[in-house]
């Protein structure tokens, strides 16, 4: 298999191309790539191309662009997930590459009534999720967005046609998730994903009355990180 590299740069327009230093190292001195070795550029946008080396430099290595194609292998679906990060930050990293990984679009973080977590390292999220995008072959990078207050989030988000709530409390009318995204015939979503303590009363009645449909991921509880992938596998299994 072809070795990928990254840069958000590469442009359809381009038929030379110079990888910058920290990929340039690892294709160079790690990978122990040469001249007239092929490799694969993806900018995270969907395009791809296939290259070869024409100058082997450590700090600056220069690619001729043989084939291109915009729009590779797009998902087929829309789904955007909004978690309370964990109190261990590695959980929250394991969900971003497994939802990379499976297929995901936007990721965003929430700031809770009983969240663990006010911060998060959106850099390093995004080079996780760079791994995984190359891992999993894709050309297609999801969003990932800085964390931001749970009623400002629901409330720029109101308008957003399919959106869900997967909360613990009891309630009669809560469906199942993988049960209800069958019935939605809009190929585009957002869920809601608590932190470990759950969604306050005053944040689950404020999501109610902004319109996000209550939703049961299964008839376990899960752990956060452990929910946000879940609902991210079961929309794409239903979608694909």
């Amino acid at each position: 298999m072809q070795p990928i590299f990254y840069d958000a740069d590469l442009t359809a327009q381009q038929n030379q191309f110079i990888l910058k230093e920290p990929e340039s190292k690892h294709a160079i001195k790690v990978l122990r790539l040469s001249v007239n070795d092929t490799l694969i550029l993806v900018n995270g946008k969907g395009l791809i191309a296939k290259a070869k080396v024409i100058d082997a430099h450590p700090k600056r290595c220069a690619v001729l662009i043989t084939d291109k194609h915009e729009n590779y292998n797009p998902l087929p679906y829309y789904l955007h997930v909004a978690v309370a990060p964990t109190k261990n930050i590695d959980r929250i990293e394991w969900f971003v590459e497994k939802a990379t990984e499976v297929g995901i679009s936007e990721i965003s973080f929430l700031l809770c009534d009983n969240s663990e977590r006010k911060v998060v390292k959106i850099e390093r999220l995004q080079k996780v999720a760079v791994a995984a995008m190359k891992q999993s072959q894709k050309a297609f990078l999801p969003k990932i967005n800085t964390i931001e207050k749970f009623d400002k989030f629901v409330n720029i988000h109101q308008n957003f046609k399919h959106k869900f709530i997967a909360h613990c409390a009891d309630e009669e009318n809560k469906n199942q998730w993988a049960k209800i995204i069958r019935e939605k015939s809009d190929s585009k979503a957002l869920i809601l994903i608590g932190p470990e303590g759950d969604f306050s009363k005053n944040e689950i009645n404020l999501a109610l009355a902004l319109g996000f449909e209550p939703v049961a991921l299964g008839n376990f509880r899960l752990r956060t990180e452990t929910a946000a992938l879940y609902a991210t596998m079961i929309y794409s299994a239903n979608n694909l």
